[in-house]
């Protein structure tokens, strides 16, 4: 039997596991071990059950609290798993996100589509932007293209900042008020480093087939309309939503792999140290002294983790790693009576502009956003700290980074001065957001080469394609894949054609 061992516990480690799991449930004759730092795993998912004081429960996730219904891999993963229904639409009638301007907040105006208007009544009508604002970005409609691509080229041959494209299409204001902090926010990224083409290349190719970004995305909306008159709800069905969760929170995704995977081949509290070749095999060493032996191997860490272990195996690739940057952040879930919020609750998020210099990146309003996740009469918000510009706000206690965010709560939503939160959770993520600078996708593409010369090794995780749960779940499933084939066991999933959560 060929065993395949795994390092990282997280979306990407699991999602391998399950892999493997499932390709021994074919016929193939492999099994795995999965190595994991932590007591629990799902790395940066993880979900808690919080009593309040008076009775109830609160469901706080910790990490990313949801995923999008437009990449499948959420939704195939569930469905194969059984838990598809406890899956849970966001609550769209509450779909609203505010903007910190000053000591106001302010209500994205409809039609704007990532940082692109496409609706002008509300453009014309809000007061996010002041005037002169607003007719630069209408100038974008007019603006020729920075340049017509060869054929066969991509937006890889054409990389650009996130600032740099945003301020060039639509000017400054567009990228302070929303592209830095609900573009850049996916990535809790620097918008001066940020590379379009490893993040959004959409919006390099719409210029390129456009001219514009405002027809591209006018584009985009129309085909999302014909969709929906296409494929309208089922009667009875849930209804559709960009974002989705699990009814028990993200937890019940990674429990479910991990179940699937069997706990038995799961080692929990212990990290790999060292991990060197051992004939044709694998041979990892582990902080315990214990060694695990296997055919293959899957480094699933975070980059900063896989450039350690990296080091004696392929120190080019150790040294690409290396070259990752990779930033901290924490979240704070705080509850409160709903006497102590005399605030409208119909919105998911806020969002605070770096150019508005505070200690916050955003505010969800859980309670509202999803379903059941606070007792009635309470109201569940969550805090993010952190991003390349706030590094040092993670000195704090975590006692004092409740009080940042309840002081931020205070002026921003008035929520009572005097008011103590019933719950305070914090989660802190050293490291854990790989930044994808410019030139990223030239370093993965040179770690993929290097890593497919060494037989039975794959690398996987949120630092190489995409930082989202399904991009890691693929990514796990990718790199089994290619061991699999290094160790000469084809296996090829029977393909599934739905898309979404349903």
């Amino acid at each position: 039997m060929k065993r395949i061992i795994i390092i990282g516990g997280g979306a990407a480690g699991l999602g391998a596991a399950y892999k493997v799991r499932r390709a021994a449930e074919a016929g193939h004759d492999v099994d795995c071990v999965v190595i994991e730092k932590e007591e629990r795993v799902g790395g940066k998912l993880v979900t808690d059950i919080l009593e309040d004081p008076e009775g109830g429960q609160y469901v706080v996730d910790g990490g990313s609290d949801a995923f999008v219904s437009t990449k499948p891999a959420v939704g195939r993963i569930a469905r194969m798993l059984g838990i598809a229904e406890e899956m849970v639409p966001a609550r769209e009638e509450n779909k609203k996100t505010l903007i910190v301007k000053g000591k106001r907040l302010v209500e994205l105006p409809d039609g704007i589509m990532m940082f692109a208007p496409t609706k002008l009544l509300p453009l014309a009508t809000t007061s996010l932007y002041s005037w002169p604002g607003k007719f630069r970005m209408a100038l974008d409609w007019f603006l020729p293209r920075k340049e017509h691509w060869a054929e066969g080229e991509s937006a890889q041959d054409h990389d650009e900042t996130l600032e740099a494209f945003v301020v060039r299409r639509m000017g400054r204001e567009a990228l302070d008020r929303v592209a830095e902090p609900l573009v850049g926010g996916v990535h809790a990224s620097d918008p001066t480093q940020m590379s379009l083409a490893a993040t959004f290349p959409n919006f390099l190719e719409m210029e390129q087939e456009f001219g514009s970004v405002i027809r591209g995305f006018l584009n985009e909306r129309k085909k999302r309309e014909e969709m929906r008159k296409k494929y309208p709800p089922k009667p009875g069905g849930k209804p559709w939503a960009f974002f989705n969760t699990f009814h028990r929170g993200m937890r019940d995704l990674t429990d479910g792999m991990a179940d699937a995977v069997g706990r038995e081949r799961i080692k929990t509290g212990v990290a790999a140290t060292i991990i060197e070749r051992a004939g044709d095999g694998w041979k990892v060493t582990l902080d315990s002294g214990e060694v695990v032996e296997g055919d293959a191997l899957v480094v699933a860490t975070e980059a900063w983790a896989a450039t350690r272990l990296m080091r004696d195996v392929d120190a080019a690739i150790s040294d690409l790693l290396a070259s990752i940057p990779c930033s901290s952040s924490a979240t704070v879930s705080l509850a409160f009576r709903e006497e102590d919020c005399p605030f409208d609750t119909r919105w998911f998020g806020i969002l605070s502009p770096m150019v508005e210099d505070r200690p916050i990146l955003a505010v969800t309003l859980s309670s509202s956003k999803w379903p059941d996740r606070a007792p009635s009469g309470r109201v569940l918000l969550r805090g993010f700290i952190g991003g390349p510009g706030n590094q040092h706000l993670l000195e704090a206690t975590d006692d004092e980074l409740v009080e940042t965010i309840r002081t931020q709560l205070v002026e921003l939503l008035g929520v009572r001065a005097d008011a103590q939160p019933l719950i305070a959770k914090v989660y802190r993520w050293t490291g854990g957001m790989p930044q994808y600078t410019l030139g990223h996708l030239d370093r993965v593409d040179e770690i993929e080469r290097r890593s497919a010369s060494v037989p039975g090794l794959a690398l996987a995780g949120g630092a190489f394609r995409g930082v989202g749960i399904p991009n890691c779940i693929e990514s796990g499933e990718r790199a089994v894949t290619k061991v699999l084939t290094d160790l000469g066991l084809e296996y090829d999933e029977p393909k599934e054609t739905r898309r979404g959560p349903r």
